[in-house]
């Protein structure tokens, strides 16, 4: 295809699928397109065991890396993990044990042991760390949310000659993007799963694509957001974007690493069960809605924590749930939940990851031929 991301990475189909797992990443590069593995929640030692598995895997096919760096966080480099335990009120802790009591799960131990690591999120060093050692593997892309990435980062991928990509929102942090020195932008809609701004995909990949044209600092732009299939990949093209970023297609594989009760969970649920909500992370977040987001999102509830702060409260709580609904609890099975978007109503089955990569490739082309058609392109 001619797309300038298939040009960027030498790939076949400009399909990005941003995922936690690492055979997703090998088999969506080996089929043509382009695995980002999302590398939050790793640190330095894990994440070189993933890339290293990578490397011995995917035969030579390109892929990249995706971290977590805010622009902004509650905690910094210097504060220690007591002092950040210590910034979560027992008011947050005991709202979320309210909720599993009441769907008959014990609570006991769910805080117990707990250290105030950042969830997940990048501080300063952190991201240093992270970005060092996955420069040290042959990946052709890293990429940041929340933000706009470290100079670090920008300054290894400038000289390293790989395409340093991020998430935006906004039309204005696009454009604070590309002055930064990003390469790609990846304009995620509110459909998205995940971290997502307020905008429909429909409306901001376009908006984001005039705003950079008339700030004179034009980008490829792959756009994000609920997209599950090739037809809605054509029409985002058709819009100006040079393909797509897609995660939550992934999360139903099966080679994916999503527990089994979430996937079936995702399977049967409609365009209309997710909600957007700040009380998973401390930032809007898209995810299946259950009981236990809507306890959240009650009048009941406290305001959720900035980030990482949220994500001390809820991801105990819900790694329990998950643990309890995959040994047949029927309460947990109730309250699991995980991140996905909008586009989870057009995931109905499991299939392997080139299945869904080859649909994708097919789906497009009979888009394209129905657009040609319908302009009497013969």
């Amino acid at each position: 295809m001619k797309s300038p991301v298939c040009e960027m990475f030498g790939i076949d189909f400009p399909l990005v699928a941003f995922t936690h797992c690492r055979d997703v990443v090998v088999e969506v590069s080996k089929a043509g397109g382009l695995g980002v593995l999302g590398a939050a929640g790793y640190g330095p030692e894990t994440l070189e065991i993933e890339l290293s598995w990578i490397d011995e895997h995917i035969d030579g096919k390109p892929y990249g890396v995706d971290l977590i760096a805010p622009t902004s966080m509650a905690v910094t480099d210097d504060t220690t993990p007591d002092e950040t335990l210590d910034m979560v009120p027992d008011e947050h802790r005991d709202f979320a044990r309210g909720i599993l009591a009441q769907h008959n799960i014990d609570t006991a131990d769910v805080y117990q042991h707990q250290r105030g690591a950042s969830g997940g999120f990048l501080t300063k060093q952190r991201a240093g760390n992270i970005i060092d050692v996955a420069f040290s593997h042959p990946i052709r892309l890293i990429a940041n949310a929340l933000g706009v990435p470290p100079t670090y980062m920008l300054e290894m991928a400038k000289s390293r000659g790989v395409v340093a990509a991020a998430l935006v929102g906004a039309k204005e942090h696009a454009i604070k993007q590309v002055d930064a020195g990003v390469e790609l932008l990846v304009v995620a809609g509110t459909e998205a799963g995940g971290h997502c701004g307020e905008v429909s995909t429909m409306v901001l990949v376009p908006e984001v694509i005039e705003a950079i044209e008339r700030h004179g600092k034009p980008a490829p732009v792959l756009a994000a957001g609920g997209i599950v299939t090739g037809r809605q990949m054509a029409a985002c093209m058709a819009m100006g974007a040079a393909g797509a970023w897609t995660g939550s297609v992934w999360l139903t594989t099966a080679e994916a690493e999503t527990s089994p009760v979430i996937k079936e969970k995702y399977v049967a649920a409609n365009s209309r069960q997710t909600v957007r909500s700040q009380a998973r992370t401390g930032k809007y977040s898209r995810q299946l809605r259950s009981p236990w987001t809507d306890a959240w999102e009650s009048e009941e509830a406290p305001q959720p924590l900035p980030m990482p702060l949220q994500s001390l409260v809820s991801e105990p709580a819900l790694a329990k749930v998950t643990k309890l609904a995959e040994g047949g609890h029927e309460g947990a099975r109730h309250l699991a939940t995980s991140f996905v978007g909008q586009g989870v109503g057009l995931m109905n089955s499991i299939q392997t990851t080139r299945q869904v990569v080859y649909e994708f490739m097919e789906d497009f082309i009979a888009a394209n031929e129905r657009l040609a058609r319908a302009v009497g392109d013969d």
